[in-house]
């Protein structure tokens, strides 16, 4: 299986690099995902480097215990309404399609940034504030997409409430977490506003880990992003803690604060394997509640090796290639 594995990475992140390249840094995963996914599923149709011995599990009554949670799902059981592939992707392509389009097209960008919600001076007099285009943010388009889908699927306003009902659960178990979380960030962010002209918590984090580290640091970097992670059970918010500490360390030992950052990024993205929080989800998805423990144990090692050799390419790309700021002016 190793060449169809190797060639399914590349199907995602040659289209991944590429996406953020001539469309921008908001759609990569999506457009990697997608374009993959059609890659790797046309190619296994064709048995494209697929080996010509296939295997399969054994019979469920055979499988090891720790392969069994507390929920049994029995898929035949399951109705679903009928429809064609087609149809049913249609809502993917259709906020693959809008999230291009919002982006790729200035004026349509322009006319959906017109629509901003704006919170001036949260905390006083501070010039502290938060604003947000709920018509341009993913979010807003994914709520399109969803009445849209509506319509193209026939649904009934039972099933759309169900499905919102459903979704909402989700949703606000995943969001409590951001309630504490994402006010943390902003006043760690936001701490270098202040009488005295301190500099911000981050920042000073970051003077601290340069001076104590030093320039072994990049080997370093991804551990902090994984360990956002796990604490969040979130990239974005061990992105949102992390980031702009990242980047004051790179500054302070002079090296490339894009690279840290995309590091902290992988880091991150690397502990989302063993942050509690998705594990928990992941589990109650496949129906493999009860069995946590046992799940974490064999993710800590892929995540590990993620941000031991992210770190070990850090330096590498630092101190060997001698990368450095995109944008830095020689």
């Amino acid at each position: 299986m190793l060449p169809f594995a190797i060639f399914a990475g590349l199907a995602f992140t040659i289209p991944y690099a590429l996406t953020g390249v001539f469309l921008g840094p908001e759609l990569p995963s999506l457009g990697g995902g997608l374009i993959g996914l059609a890659i790797v599923t046309s190619a296994a149709r064709m048995g494209f480097l697929l080996p010509k011995t296939t295997w399969d599990f054994a019979p469920t009554d055979k499988w090891p215990a720790e392969w069994l949670g507390t929920v049994e799902m029995k898929l035949d059981q399951l109705t679903a309404k009928p429809m064609s592939a087609l149809r049913a992707w249609l809502p993917y392509v259709l906020v693959g399609a809008l999230l291009v389009i919002s982006r790729v097209f200035p004026e349509v960008s322009t006319a959906l940034k017109a629509v901003m919600l704006n919170f001036p001076d949260l905390l006083g007099e501070t010039g502290i504030g938060a604003n947000f285009q709920p018509l341009y943010l993913p979010g807003g388009i994914l709520v399109t997409v969803v009445l849209a889908t509506f319509f193209f699927h026939g649904m009934k306003l039972r099933e759309l409430g169900s499905a919102v009902k459903e979704s909402s659960g989700v949703l606000l178990s995943a969001g409590f977490v951001l309630l504490f979380t994402v006010p943390m960030v902003r006043i760690l962010i936001n701490s270098g506003v202040n009488a005295a002209e301190l500099s911000s918590m981050p920042i000073l984090m970051a003077r601290w880990a340069a001076d104590s580290v030093g320039a072994i640091y990049p080997l370093l970097a991804p551990s902090v992003g994984a360990l956002g992670a796990f604490i969040a059970g979130s990239n974005t918010v061990s992105n949102m803690m992390f980031s702009q500490f990242q980047f004051g360390v790179a500054s302070s030992l002079g090296i490339s604060s894009a690279l840290i950052v995309a590091v902290q990024a992988i880091g991150a993205a690397a502990g989302n394997m063993v942050a509690i929080h998705n594990v928990v989800a992941a589990s109650a998805t496949v129906g493999l509640l009860g069995r946590e423990g046992s799940i974490l144990r064999k993710t800590v090692w892929p995540t590990l090796y993620y941000v031991l050799f992210t770190g070990l390419i850090a330096l590498f790309a630092v101190y060997v290639l001698g990368i450095s700021d995109p944008l830095m002016v020689s």
